[in-house]
C-alpha cells in the first residue's frame, strides 16, 4: 500500500478541523456579524419560535430554582445563560430523532415537549426518570459524567443498522470530555459512521474546575479530529449560529457521513447547583462580563432590529411564560403519595422471577403492617 501524500493528508485533516474562531452570526449587541461560509442562516420563523422557547425556558429555570429554595426540589442545576444551546439543540432535531441529555438540560426537555413536572421528578427524588423515554425520544437525564454519549452512540448505531432515517444527539458538558466514555464513544461512532451528534456545551467550569485545568487543546472541538470526526466550534450564546451549525451537523449525520462534534462556547451564569458556592472559584467581574453576552437579550435585540419582534410580541411571550410558571408551581405543590411497590416497576421490560418474588414479599409485609 503506497503512503498517503502530504497534500492528501492535509486535505483529509482540514475536512475534520473546526473553524479557527467560533462560528458567529450575531454580535453581543444584536447586530449582524459577517455571515460565515458554509452555514446557511436559519429562517425567520425558526428564529421567532426559538425566541418564544427561550423566554419560556428562562422562566422555567428561574421557577425551578425558586422551587429548590422552597424545599420542593432536592437539587436543581441551572442552565441560565445556556438557553441558546438548549433550544437550538432541540430545534435542530426532528420529533423522531433521539436526545440524550445531562442533568443540566432540563430546559431542553421542556422545549422538547416533556411535561415540566415529569422533568423535575428526578430532581424531586420521586423517580429516576419521570417521563417515558420511548414516547418522547428523550433518554433519562444522565448524572454520571459522559455515560450518555455511549448510550447515544449505541442508539445511533442500532438505528443505522435497522436502516432508520434518524439521528441521535448527545448533550455533554466540558467536564465530561475529560472522561474515558467520551473518547470511546467518539472512536466507536467514527469507525462505524454512526449518525450521532456530540454537542459539547463548554460553560467554562466542571463544577469548580476551570477549563484550563481540564484540557490544553486550543478548543474542545479539536478532540474530534484525532478520531476522524468532523468538528466545529460555535459561539454558544448566539442562537442563530448554534442553530445553523447544529442543523448542518444533524444533516451531516443523517446523510450517512458519520458523527459530528460541535463545541459551543457559553457560560453558566448561576452556580453549579443550589448546593454550590460559585464565589469560591470565580469572581463577580467574570460573571458580569458574560452577562453582557446574555443569549436571550442578544436574540431579542437581533429580532427587534430586523423587525421580527414587537413590544406586543415580547409581552405576549412573557405572559405565556408566567402562566406556564404558575401552572408548574401549582402542580409541584401537590405532594405525591409514593407506593413502595413502584420500586419494581421498569427495572426490566419483563420482570424476572426474582423481582416478582421480591415484589410479592414486600406487598405481603406492607399488608401485614397495615392490618
Amino acid at each position: 500500500m503506497s503512503p498517503i501524500s502530504a497534500t492528501a493528508l492535509r486535505r483529509a485533516m482540514q475536512s475534520f478541523l473546526p473553524s479557527l474562531a467560533p462560528v458567529r452570526f450575531v454580535a453581543e449587541d444584536g447586530t449582524a456579524a459577517p455571515e460565515p461560509a458554509g452555514y446557511p442562516a436559519p429562517d425567520d420563523a425558526h428564529l421567532r419560535e426559538a425566541y418564544r422557547r427561550m423566554v419560556l425556558g428562562r422562566r422555567f429555570d428561574t421557577q425551578a430554582t425558586a422551587l429548590t429554595k422552597q424545599g420542593r426540589l432536592a437539587v436543581y442545576p441551572s442552565s441560565r445563560g445556556q438557553e441558546a444551546c438548549q433550544i437550538a439543540g432541540v430545534l435542530a432535531l426532528r420529533e423522531d430523532d433521539w436526545l440524550f441529555p445531562t442533568y443540566r438540560d432540563s430546559v431542553a426537555l421542556v422545549s422538547r415537549g416533556v411535561d415540566p413536572v415529569e422533568v423535575l421528578t428526578l430532581l424531586r427524588g420521586d423517580w429516576h426518570c419521570g417521563y417515558d423515554p420511548v414516547a418522547t425520544r428523550v433518554a433519562p437525564q444522565c448524572t454520571p459524567l459522559a455515560t450518555q454519549v455511549l448510550h447515544a452512540t449505541g442508539m445511533a448505531e442500532a438505528m443505522r443498522r435497522r436502516g432508520e432515517d434518524r439521528v441521535a444527539m448527545a448533550f455533554i458538558g466540558d467536564g465530561g470530555t475529560s472522561e474515558g466514555d467520551f473518547h470511546e464513544a467518539l472512536n466507536f461512532a467514527a469507525v462505524f459512521r454512526a449518525p450521532v451528534v456530540f454537542f459539547v456545551q463548554n460553560n467554562k467550569y466542571a463544577i469548580s474546575v476551570p477549563l484550563a485545568r481540564q484540557s490544553a487543546a486550543p478548543a474542545l472541538a479539536y478532540k474530534g479530529v484525532g478520531y476522524g470526526v468532523r468538528s466545529e466550534q460555535v459561539d454558544g450564546n448566539d442562537l442563530v449560529a448554534v442553530l445553523a451549525v447544529l442543523t448542518a451537523a444533524v444533516a451531516h449525520a443523517r446523510a450517512g457521513k458519520g458523527p459530528f462534534l460541535v463545541e459551543a462556547h457559553t457560560y453558566r451564569m448561576d452556580a453549579h447547583t443550589n448546593a454550590d458556592d460559585a464565589t469560591r472559584y470565580r469572581d463577580a467581574a467574570e460573571v458580569e462580563t458574560w452577562r453582557a453576552a446574555d443569549p436571550l437579550a442578544r436574540l431579542e435585540a437581533h429580532l427587534r432590529g430586523r423587525g421580527l419582534l414587537t413590544d406586543e410580541d415580547v409581552a405576549a411571550d412573557r405572559d405565556a411564560a408566567e402562566a406556564f410558571a404558575a401552572d408548574l408551581r401549582t402542580r409541584m405543590n401537590i405532594d405525591r403519595e409514593a407506593d413502595p411497590l413502584e420500586l419494581f416497576d421498569h427495572v426490566f421490560a419483563e420482570p424476572t422471577p426474582q423481582l416478582r418474588e421480591q415484589r410479592a414479599l414486600l406487598a405481603a409485609e406492607s399488608a401485614a403492617q397495615e392490618a
